[in-house]
């Protein structure tokens, strides 16, 4: 506890993101709303599959920034609403509005990204210009342009593709001015003229060969030596489906063999080049890796890009507005008063009941309470997470879970009690028997948090989620905090005494006429078929352990008190 609040403390004088109080959802705090519309050819219609399909790439991207308690939802049969808590860094907001399809196409040409001229049929270049940026690849040197196609292109890295007039737009093409419209709509079957997304390249880049709806799956992650060992080098894992593998496996035969720049594949997301790395090997089991100039958040940034990338329609950015919190300020207020109210009344239900060990109680929920408080800042800080209103629900919920624990620790240690042990040896006893149910207990109610949090979306996430999150606390509050406290009040002369206020009055105890493992006190004075239906009654309530118990009692009174 003291070791996390240290780490938020010193974070927060490092970085302005940690700090000790928690961020908070949408609903409790407002946030930016983007409204996407499908951009549709003359005559095409979206269904609702490609919606369906582009809020779940959608909502993808947002979690994979880390962006938690986001809503993406559809509105009417067309738009879509990205709602996002708090102000969203341009990384996330960049990821929602890329909403193009993701295209792999060869590179054909590629020069810096100023504009070129034509003299002699040669192309030159700005000597001035800035060198286009090595990432994935080194820098592609500059290929002599083609002064005009003269037969049919035989594949998708044929010169032929360049006609003048496209030759013409890349000469003419000014990476640093404003060349696409928003949203604009490539035909995947004719070649592509277009620049990256820093704009210090530009590119001829011939058709689409292969659909960015064809990754099952991106990472990032470092680079494994032939020998197994893991190194420095940061990269991108790409997975393809069937169909994705095996025509990544012709395009990667076919620009294996050439020359820079035609060995490299363009990788496109709304019109720009966001990679264009060199093929070096011929990929037919469908698997790929990029490398480069990368570290962890840019090679994390790409992943996300083309993990996420392709939607079934594209779309534009209709509008973008900040929105208040749907609930605010004065439900948290409530949420935070009911769950206050709960606790004073444990408190008062645990003095009540167990007198002197309403300290333990007390403060084995601070140090929950504390520490959940912790954990939760410090998940806001590094992950991201942002409470709920429903994460508020899951966290009143998770007092009944705690205080539970509580209980069945301090009813084995009566239990010892009445059969006559010293408060010290019940408490050990106790403990042996008690932690297999407050562990059968907490995995419960973890399976169930968990199975909510897997199976659904949305606040429902945000209750289980926490649900699950304190049902671990409780478990290592109650085995690091609450049961070596009993031990250390267990040697203090007002517990061990057996004080009437301590909780462990043993005459008390045994007048309430339970005198422990499913046992009751009979009065003598009852005639013997009154005694055997209570005595049935009782054996009712026992346990499989503690019937067990009782008939070795038993046969060991048949045996004359020999063991057995």
């Amino acid at each position: 506890m003291f070791g996390l609040a240290g780490i938020i403390g010193f974070g927060s004088t490092t970085d302005e993101n940690a700090s000790f109080t928690p961020e908070l959802a949408l609903d409790l705090q407002g946030g930016t709303q983007v409204i996407l519309s499908p951009l549709l050819l003359d005559g095409q219609a979206v269904t609702t599959e490609q919606l369906d399909q582009a809020v779940s790439i959608i909502r993808q991207r947002v979690d994979a920034s880390g962006v938690n308690e986001s809503q993406v939802i559809t509105q009417g049969d067309t738009n879509i609403i990205v709602s996002i808590p708090g102000i969203p860094d341009e990384n996330t907001l960049a990821l929602i509005k890329a909403s193009a399809k993701l295209e792999f196409r060869p590179v054909l040409i590629t020069s810096a990204g100023t504009p070129t001229s034509n003299v002699d049929g040669t192309e030159t270049t700005d000597p001035d210009a800035a060198e286009p940026e090595a990432t994935e690849s080194p820098a592609p040197e500059e290929t002599p342009a083609t002064e005009g196609a003269t037969a049919t292109p035989v594949d998708g890295s044929d010169l032929n593709w360049i006609t003048p007039e496209i030759q013409k737009e890349f000469d003419d093409l000014d990476c640093a001015s404003s060349f696409r419209e928003p949203g604009q709509i490539d035909d995947p079957s004719v070649p592509l003229v277009t620049c990256d997304l820093n704009g210090l390249s530009k590119f001829i880049l011939g058709p689409v060969e292969v659909d960015g709806a064809n990754i099952s799956d991106a990472s990032n992650g470092t680079v494994t030596s032939s020998t197994g060992a893991s190194t420095n080098t940061w990269a991108v894992n790409l997975e393809f489906d069937e169909v994705g593998a095996a025509s990544f496996s012709t395009v990667t035969q076919r620009l294996f063999p050439l020359e820079q720049p035609r060995n490299q594949f363009a990788i496109t997301l709304d019109g720009f080049v966001i990679t264009a790395p060199t093929t070096q090997a011929v990929i037919t089991n469908g698997s790929a890796q990029i490398t480069g100039s990368f570290d962890r958040d840019t090679s994390k940034v790409l992943a996300d890009q083309l993990k996420y990338g392709s939607l079934p329609i594209g779309f534009e950015v209709q509008s973008q507005e900040n929105i208040s919190a749907t609930l605010g300020q004065d439900q948290l207020t409530s949420g935070i008063l009911a769950g206050a109210i709960g606790l004073i009344l444990v408190v008062i239900y645990s003095a009540f009941q167990y007198r002197g060990l309403a300290i333990v109680t007390i403060g084995s929920l601070v140090v929950f309470g504390i520490l959940v408080y912790l954990v939760i800042a410090f998940l806001s800080w590094r992950q991201g997470y942002r409470l709920s209103m429903a994460g508020v629900a899951g966290l009143i919920v998770s007092l009944g879970v705690t205080v539970d624990s509580f209980i069945v620790y301090f009813e084995r240690i009566r239990d010892e009690i009445r059969e006559g042990r010293n408060i010290e040896v019940a408490v050990e006893n106790a403990w042996k028997r008690s932690i297999r149910t407050i562990l059968a207990s907490d995995a419960v109610s973890f399976l169930a948090a968990a199975t909510l949090f897997l199976l659904t979306v949305g606040n429902v996430r945000g209750f289980a989620f926490t649900l699950g999150l304190t049902t671990i606390i409780d478990l290592l509050v109650v085995t690091m905090f609450t049961y070596p406290l009993m031990k250390l009040l267990a040697r203090t002369k007002f517990f061990s005494s057996g004080h009437p206020w301590s909780g462990f009055d043993s005459k008390a105890l045994k007048a309430s006429g339970y005198v422990g493992r499913g046992q009751f006190r009979i009065d003598p004075t009852l005639n013997q078929g009154k005694a055997l239906r209570v005595s049935k009654e009782a054996s009712k309530r026992q346990t499989i352990a503690e019937r067990k118990a009782q008939a070795a009692i038993e046969e060991a009174n048949k045996s004359g008190g020999k063991d057995v």
